[in-house]
């Protein structure tokens, strides 16, 4: 078993909310290594298809800091027929799924029509309150109608992926009881909105991810990114925050147990998980 750095407190270990380990360059062996000596101890592997779910599923039951979740992106949605959608549900009996998702709406590249984006989503959104699991929702140039379609849906158990809003999106998002989970795109000189979104919400709210192979922090941009690197999105909310890095990493550790209560069901938290292999 791997063992972290000595300076790396068992109680400190962070979780990456959000991390598409079957998309690594030399698979994920190596990237959880290294995420554990850099003091991270758990990771949430989102799914995007049915094939991307499976391959999330295999993850974690071969590595126990690794959970999946299973869903549809936006820009897949025009093939969420009902064959389809079933394969996904049938993928949360498993417990080491945490979620439905990676989930929601997008404007931006619209690869999907509207229509069938809005549609595929509203049946997950359904999945996800039958299979009392939360929502990891990806939003793109469509926040109007991600706050509309989950108000309308009464979502509750909702983890906006990659927030991208500003102060007042924040504030309305937390007011709906929801998690932000802020990616590496926090720590790029350009995004002071961000820093500022994630300095005025309660700490118990905010969950911290790398979406990797994407979004690197600003000292690696142009690299392939990879979960040891949260740790640059943890310091950098410390920093917005004015806060100690070990209450952030903690915080957001505890809350990541809270938004996906499952990561609980093994008997062990996220701070307290190792990057070995199931038996």
């Amino acid at each position: 078993m791997i063992e972290p750095k000595a300076e790396v407190g068992v109680q400190s270990l962070a979780v990456d909310s959000h991390s598409h380990l079957f998309l690594l360059d030399g698979g994920p062996d190596a990237a959880l290594e290294r995420a554990l000596r850099a003091g991270v101890g758990t990771i949430v592997c989102p799914g995007i298809d049915p094939e991307t779910s499976r391959r999330s599923v295999e993850l974690a039951e071969s590595h126990r800091s690794v959970f999946a979740t299973a869903g549809l992106h936006p820009h897949d949605a025009s093939r969420a027929d009902p064959r389809l959608l079933a394969e996904i549900e049938e993928l949360l009996a498993n417990p080491r799924v945490v979620a439905v998702g990676e989930c929601g709406l997008d404007f931006f590249r619209m690869r999907s029509p509207r229509e069938d984006q809005e549609r595929a989503f509203r049946a997950q959104i359904a999945m996800a309150r039958d299979a009392a699991v939360p929502l990891v929702v990806h939003v793109r140039d469509a926040w109007e109608a991600i706050l509309q379609v989950l108000d309308e849906a009464h979502a509750e158990q909702v983890v906006l992926h990659c927030f991208t809003g500003g102060v007042e999106m924040a504030r309305a998002c937390i007011g709906r009881g929801w998690y932000l989970s802020f990616a590496g795109n926090l720590t790029y000189p350009k995004n002071e909105h961000l820093r500022r979104a994630a300095a005025v919400a309660p700490l118990d709210r905010l969950l911290v991810e790398t979406d990797a192979p994407f979004l690197a922090p600003q000292r690696l941009r142009g690299r392939d990114n990879e979960p040891a690197n949260v740790v640059d999105v943890i310091e950098a909310i410390a920093l917005a925050r004015g806060e100690p890095v070990e209450n952030v990493r903690t915080s957001t550790a505890r809350n990541a147990a809270n938004a996906f209560p499952r990561l609980g069901a093994f008997g062990e938290r996220p701070e307290n998980a190792s990057n070995g292999r199931s038996d």
